[in-house]
């Protein structure tokens, strides 16, 4: 199965968790439904863990560089990063209403009416909340910085590998079988008809707003280097075909850098801002999570609103951070913020990763093709900046 990519597994998952749901007896269901809970204890006991060991780090690794062009980058990946949220929000509320009313889903606003409990459960309580580890990580992650912990720095770095290691052997393998129990209850229970034909609509509408971020992104590069943004575009598309085949903005590193350099951009600007950028940038990847999580919140009943979402797209731009470089691990990054935020349930959690990771490739695209645009602007605005440090 090793050599199967992560999404041809998810769409099984799916298809075969449908079969299932209309042959299997109640007891199959049922214990599918126990691995779930299991499953989902100890997704939920590891998020806090998981948003320690790719925040922190990330966070003390950016103040490692110096002069204005990592100021500049940090600004330019943050802003495009809640750009596209706010994006996918306006264009979310008044889309994705008219997708949801006109389906009957009367029991989703309490999916535990509809999905069987496992024979049992265990408690599997988080070392701490959610809040509690993003306040963590910060201070970690400044504080180490700050004062130059180079020790600090290196038990940091050992940690984030530890916990790549839990998503990408652990999680990230069981997923699959997790999505597959999930959709065999909610096909058990009568509802993923209606779901799946929601979503086939919200993801046209996800990957238009991909383009839609990624025309404004080298409209504004074209304009401002005084180039054609549709010839700009073109440059990237190797890019953007590499990141839909490997899911990994990090992966796709070598492609973009390559890439970048074919136009004026100069080598060192590019060396510094393209692998900094496949960190903190993931203006593809905000749009897929707020498109998604307000289509989950509509599906149970829920109104997503400004007040509740700007915060939500604002802390969805930092708790991804060194994410990217794990295939899904944005998703998993900010399982905590749709609990604590958003106040999705268990069962919102793992259909809104299930939904997530169905397209993940597409928002990953966007990222790395944003990453050239971006480092174009960068390039034009550190143009005269030669004495200014460069190094990561």
């Amino acid at each position: 199965m090793k050599k199967f990519g992560l999404l041809p597994k998810i769409i099984a998952a799916i298809i075969l968790g449908i079969i299932a749901g209309n042959i299997a007896p109640e007891p199959v269901i049922r214990f599918f439904a126990t691995f779930n809970g299991l499953f989902g204890g100890f997704i939920g006991f590891a998020i806090p863990l998981i948003i320690i060991g790719f925040i922190a780090p990330g966070i003390s690794q950016i103040g490692k560089g110096a002069g204005k062009l990592l100021g500049l980058t940090i600004l330019f990946a943050y802003g495009s990063t809640v750009l596209a949220g706010l994006l996918a929000y306006t264009a979310g509320s008044q889309l994705l209403p008219g997708f949801i009313s006109g389906s009957t889903l009367q029991n989703m606003e309490n999916p535990e009416e509809f999905l069987l409990e496992g024979f049992f459960k265990v408690e599997m309580a988080p070392v701490m909340g959610v809040m509690t580890a993003l306040l963590f990580a910060f201070v970690l992650g400044i504080g180490t910085a700050a004062v130059n912990a180079a020790a600090l720095q290196r038990v940091l770095e050992d940690f984030r590998s530890i916990i790549e290691k839990l998503i990408t052997v652990i999680i990230i393998p069981l997923l699959p079988f997790h999505i597959f129990g999930i959709f065999a209850n909610m096909t058990f229970g009568g509802q993923v008809q209606d779901i799946l034909s929601i979503f086939a609509r919200v993801f046209l509408l996800i990957i238009l707003l991909h383009f839609t971020m990624l025309l404004i992104q080298f409209t504004a590069s074209g304009l401002l280097t005084r180039s054609n943004p549709l010839k700009l575009f073109k440059t990237m598309l190797p890019a953007y075909f590499t990141a839909l085949g490997t899911q990994s903005s990090a992966a796709t590193i070598p492609v973009t850098l390559r890439q970048v350099k074919t136009t004026s951009v100069k080598s060192k600007i590019a060396d510094f801002s393209v692998p900094l950028l496949a960190t903190i940038h993931l203006s593809g990847s905000t749009i897929t999570i707020t498109s998604l999580g307000m289509g989950v919140m509509l599906l149970h009943g829920d109104m997503p609103i400004l007040s509740s979402m700007l915060p939500f797209i604002f802390m969805l731009g930092i708790t991804m951070i060194a994410a990217p470089g794990v295939p899904g691990g944005a998703v998993v990054a900010a399982s905590g913020l749709f609990m604590s935020m958003l106040g999705f349930s268990e069962t919102m959690v793992t259909l809104m990763i299930a939904l997530y990771l169905a397209q993940d490739s597409f928002g990953t695209a966007a990222n790395v093709t944003g990453d050239g645009a971006l480092t174009m602007l960068l390039n034009r605005f550190s143009k005269n900046d030669h004495h200014d440090s460069v190094s990561s």
